[in-house]
Order: structure tokens, then sequence, then C-alpha cells
């Protein structure tokens, strides 16, 4: 698709017989950017989240006129919902491909991200995750597969860490979602309680779509647990943390990942309080340009940031920077300068290692205070290199 955009001072040169326009004035190539995630459904909130920051970004980019290989581009982004469904997310991935895509942003969750790379990285084409943090996602040997987020091996580890050294937890409890997401954090949480030698005395299950948590609380009440940890997301979360202080259960409820948001403090309300939850990434106001994005968010789209907005505007233009620093949009010529990439974004430095991993990734502690999230501290992260 492409479009022919003269502007009044390039008019006036071509009648004066001047042949040579601006870059930005001369044929326009339209570059489509995919984004893939939860439009649809529970978890529609954050999908749109991640939609609108990627948007934001488009529109960041196009005001700055680029061009690429010679020619005067204008990006345009491609929605496609996944539903939060591994195999829903394969059938978008193909239909992204075929719309002849440059480039991906997404998806969502690991769950989706997984068999969603082997599409992206059959057609060679770029696919950069802003959420998703099971490790597994990079794991799979794909040299198109990246992400500007830590992920859960280090996630799982620093939460364990700051269980025992700080929240000083002696008896822990694990509960998860059994998804992708949910039981690889988990995992790795259990992982690093017992690496520290610390005890874990129950371990309970539930799915993705479970909203009464009486049994598995039932349980893990008769082994005295002073910490229950739960890899799962924010709509399963506040209703674990309503029923736990309903069974009178002293105990406190910890996440490590997909906790914090408006929508845990809508759902959880004053049942909320003392929740603790790890979450990759600084706060927004501790961002290097968090302050100047919120203000941007805000100005576009009247609404707060449900989290991940920062990551999904970073995906975005580390992605279409790759294209600039190469010159080209072709995903074989970027893509070597997507892996050696030394961006600085709004959530902070990204530089990815050979898996595509952010280098030296930040995670930040919260707990909610009087009904908001409030950050206790930052771990991990330093300049990436």
């Amino acid at each position: 698709m492409k479009k022919i955009t003269i502007s009044a001072l390039s008019a006036a040169m071509f009648l004066t017989g001047f042949t040579t326009l601006p870059a930005f004035a001369q044929e326009a190539e339209t570059v489509i950017i995919g984004l893939a995630g939860p439009l649809t459904g529970p978890s529609a909130r954050i999908g749109k989240d991640l939609e609108n920051g990627a948007q934001l970004a488009i529109e960041d980019i196009n005001k700055q006129h680029p061009v690429i290989g010679g020619k005067a581009v204008t990006f345009k982004l491609q929605s496609e919902d996944d539903q939060s469904d591994p195999r829903t997310a394969v059938a978008v991935a193909q239909r992204l491909v075929d719309s002849g895509v440059a480039g991906v942003v997404g998806h969502w969750n690991t769950g989706t991200s997984i068999p969603a790379a082997r599409i992206y990285h059959d057609a060679g084409i770029a696919q950069v995750a802003p959420v998703a943090t099971g490790h597994a996602y990079t794991q799979q040997g794909f040299d198109t597969s990246f992400r500007v987020m830590g992920h859960d091996d280090d996630g799982g580890k620093i939460a364990g860490e700051y269980a025992l050294q700080t929240l000083k937890a002696k008896r822990i409890a694990v509960i998860d979602d059994r998804t992708a997401f949910g039981q690889g954090l988990a995992d790795e949480f259990i992982k690093s309680i017992e690496a520290q030698g610390g005890k874990i005395v129950d371990r309970q299950y539930v799915d993705d779509k479970t909203v009464d948590f009486s049994a598995v609380l039932t349980a893990i009440r008769s082994k005295n647990a002073d910490l229950i940890f739960f890899g799962g997301v924010d709509s399963q979360a506040a209703p674990l943390a309503r029923r736990l202080k309903q069974l009178g259960i002293n105990a406190t409820l910890m996440g490590a990942g997909g906790f914090v948001s408006q929508t845990f403090l809508q759902l959880a309300q004053k049942e909320g309080n003392g929740v603790v939850a790890l979450e990759p990434g600084l706060p927004v106001d501790q961002m290097p340009g968090g302050k100047a994005f919120e203000q941007a968010w805000q100005s576009r789209y009247h609404t707060h940031i449900e989290l991940h907005a920062p990551f999904a505007y970073d995906a975005t233009r580390v992605l279409v920077a790759a294209m600039e620093k190469a010159n080209s949009i072709d995903p074989s010529a970027y893509l070597p300068a997507l892996r050696a990439s030394h961006y600085s974004g709004v959530t902070g430095p990204i530089a990815f290692d050979k898996e595509g991993n952010l280098k030296a990734p930040s995670f930040t502690v919260y707990k909610v205070v009087d009904g908001k999230w409030q950050p206790q501290t930052v771990l991990g992260g330093s300049a990436a290199k």
C-alpha cells in the first residue's frame, strides 16, 4: 500500500523547476507493524493497554517523518486478538505473517508467545514481546524472539530471596494456575526458596478460570503457612486475597508478575491491603522517560496505565530503531541490528543477550497500602552493556 504526499512547499518547488523533493515529501511507503494480544475476554484490558502503548509509539515515530532505504515511510499498527489462547495465537501469528507485517510486538503472555514464536521464526520476522516473562519463550533457540522485560527465572529467584530475607517467611505455601507463566514462575520461586534453605509446606494447583479458592486455602490453613505465593495474574489474585481474609488466614499473599494493576485494587477492595508483588521493571515515575510518557498517555487516552503500556511502547520503538539503523524494513537486514541494540527507552536501557532476553533487568517490589500499590524497593538492574 503506497500513497503520495506532497506538501505546499514541495508543490511550490516543483512549479519553480526544482525536481528534488525533501525525503518526507516523496512517495511514502506504508510499513505494517503487527500487534498481538488479548483484545477480548478476561484479559482484554491488558491487551488494550499494550495496543495503546504500541499505537502511541507508532504515532510518535511518524511525527519524525522516518526515511528508510531512501524512502519516506509511514508506520501503521495492525492489531490481532489472540484471546490469550495458545491455539488462537498460532492462527493470529499466521494471519500477521500472511499480511506482510515487517515485525510483531507481542504476545502478552508466555503461553501464547511460545507457540506463536515458531510461526514468526519460520517467516523470518522479529517478535518483540513486551511482557511475556516465561524464560521458555526465548529458550526455543529462535533468533527472531526478543523481550523487553526480565524473565521469570530472575523474577522467581529475587522473589524467593525477598520472601525469606525481607518478609522473614518461615512456612511458605505455593499455588499456581497451571499456565506456562504461573507454573513456571512458581517453580522458579520454589527453587529459590529451597536453595536458601527455606521451607515449602504445601503446593496447591488451580486453573486460570478458578474463582473460588476455598478448597486450596482450607488445605493451606492446616499447614500454618505464614506466606502464600501465587503464580497467576490480577483477576484471580484479587478473589484469592479476599477469600484469604474472609477465612481468617494470617498469611501474606505474594505474587511476582501480573498482580500490580488498578484491576486488582478494584476487585480486591480493602482485602487487598498488605498484598506484596514483585513486578519486572521500574515504577513508571522512576523510569527514565516515565513521567513524560505518563503525561503523553493521559493526554492521548484520558485513562490510567495498567502497568505494561510503557513496555509495549519500547518494544515498538526498539523494533523500528533497528530498521532505521539497518536502513531497511527487510527482517534479514534489520534482525542483526535488533540483536545488537543499545536503545535508551522509556523503561530504561534496552540491550539483548544471546537468547533475546533483556540484559540487566530491574524488578520492583510493591505493596498495597491504604488501597494503593506502593513501591517498596527496586532490585536487580544496572546499565545495559
